[in-house]
């Protein structure tokens, strides 16, 4: 922000919106809270659900108190969106039986939101349905804690990542950098000798796209573990997760300092410095 807008500048709360697609919506909802609050801007935090898919996880009535739905929102406008993933990345994207709504949803952002965060399978959901970007099925679950790079420099949403940082993944399907290289418009950030891409903008990064899990918390990929042997799926452990590959011990957390570095960059640099104060002025930029 330069000194002549930062002396004029007028400040209000942020708006930013939650479109909460996992089944543990209080879980997901307090990690990404928590992530959202460690700064200094004001923002007030709404939270979405599909009206379309009956939710079994949560109490109909929390619903009702905490969640809106996209009938209630359609005519505002919000400086951010962060979509959630979702544990449905083995169905077709047009079997989901929400995908309808949610592709309504995503058509209303370009016209509605600032900046919209993706994660994990709403990041492959974003590609696809965006840019027509497939996600292929893996030979194996995903699962762990995998070491990244950042391949573009100068990038305002990695400013203050090490060379190397690390990010939890929990996913049976992937994007590929040879799709993505494929659209000018697309441009890779982050990427895994392991894990694959990371992290995907469009070319004003009004879009962003993640495909791991940075809101994690440290225990959330124990419980997958745990609720998939008590299934009886047999899962792998997760990678570079337990001490020794051992489940009995505490994980090792690794992700945390860049958790919170990531979604402070994005409220900064790709919300507040850019979105309008006036915000009805919100949509497409204009070339």
């Amino acid at each position: 922000m330069d000194e002549e807008r930062a002396v004029h500048q007028d400040i209000r709360p942020l708006r930013i919106l939650i479109l909460n697609l996992m089944p543990t919506k209080i879980e997901t909802e307090t990690q990404l809270l928590r992530l959202l609050s460690n700064s200094p801007l004001q923002i007030n935090v709404e939270l979405l659900h599909m009206n379309s898919h009956v939710t079994k996880n949560v109490p109909k009535i929390y619903l009702q108190r905490f969640y809106r739905t996209f009938n209630d929102i359609k005519d505002s406008k919000y400086d951010g969106l962060i979509i959630t993933g979702a544990p449905i990345e083995t169905l077709p994207f047009e079997k989901v039986d929400y995908w309808n709504e949610l592709t309504e949803i995503m058509d209303w952002s370009v016209s509605n939101v600032y900046s919209t965060l993706h994660i994990c399978w709403g990041a492959q959901a974003g590609l696809y349905h965006h840019y027509s970007i497939p996600k292929h099925k893996l030979k194996k679950k995903m699962s762990g804690v995998y070491r990244h790079n950042a391949v573009s420099e100068n990038e305002p949403l990695l400013r203050g990542f090490d060379d190397e940082f690390w990010m939890p993944h929990s996913r049976n399907t992937e994007v590929r950098a040879i799709d993505i290289n494929k659209n000018p418009h697309l441009h890779i950030l982050a990427i895994s000798k392991e894990s694959g891409v990371a992290i995907v903008t469009d070319e004003k990064a009004k879009q962003i796209f993640i495909t791991g899990h940075l809101e994690y918390d440290p225990r959330t990929l124990a419980y997958e573990y745990d609720r998939d042997t008590e299934k009886g799926l047999t899962p792998e452990i997760p990678r570079n997760y337990f001490p020794n590959d051992d489940p009995r011990m505490q994980p090792l957390v690794l992700w945390r300092g860049h958790a919170n570095l990531l979604f402070a960059n994005w409220l900064n640099y790709y919300v507040y410095q850019q979105t309008p104060f006036d915000i009805s002025r919100v949509g497409p930029i204009k070339e």
